[in-house]
């Protein structure tokens, strides 16, 4: 059961991925200018950047993931074109992470990426990050995830000791809604933050 779900959700992520039905967000036509598939990527210091980065990604779809770097203004550039919705990034440099921390996504969701940062840089402290974002969820300006789209986040001291956490993204699912259980007690799939925008499906052994 629990893996039909899952097939489900990346199944629906995909699809609303291909889809393209809405225009993207002003922040992704205006700051994601990817080149063309097959075009040659950073060279030199930033092609050891997007090396070092693709660890964060599943081995199998490296290839075809694709590799940005975060500006101060909450903005990208395009280190590297990917030919799927795969994309990853540095976040060693924002405040209170790993030294080696590299996040994994749909590029549907930089803008919830961006607001995210956004939120870090603002804040001093792990519980100002958490109240700023309850704040957005309650007043409605918390940007939402792609439905289905993964999350992977490997993080560590260095590159050769790195642990990956995987979510999958449900934003306003809830245990009911998807048959799941709200807790790790079933040492199974389960659904936390149920009913907001950051709901997503927890793995087991995450």
């Amino acid at each position: 059961m629990v893996r039909v779900l899952l097939m489900v959700a990346a199944s629906a992520w995909a699809g609303s991925a291909m889809a393209q039905t809405a225009p993207a967000p002003a922040a992704q036509r205006d700051h994601d200018h990817a080149p063309a598939a097959g075009t040659a990527t950073a060279a030199g210091p930033a092609a050891k950047d997007v090396e070092r980065i693709l660890l964060g990604a599943p081995a199998n779809l490296r290839a075809a993931t694709g590799v940005i770097r975060w500006k101060d203004d909450f903005t990208w550039e395009t280190l590297k074109a990917g030919t799927n919705r795969l994309v990853c990034f540095d976040r060693s440099g924002e405040d209170r992470r790993n030294a080696f921390a590299v996040q994994c996504t749909s590029l549907g969701n930089l803008p919830r990426v961006a607001q995210n940062r956004r939120f870090r840089a603002e804040s001093k402290s792990n519980e100002e990050e958490k109240a700023r974002v309850a704040a957005a969820e309650k007043n409605g300006t918390r940007v939402k995830p792609e439905y289905g789209s993964p999350w992977i986040n490997t993080n560590g001291p260095d590159a050769n000791n790195l642990r990956t956490h995987t979510t999958i993204a449900v934003p306003g699912a809830t245990a009911q809604s998807l048959g799941l259980p709200d807790n790790n007690k079933q040492t199974g799939a389960w659904v936390m933050e149920g009913g907001t925008s950051s709901a997503h499906i927890m793995l087991p052994g995450q």
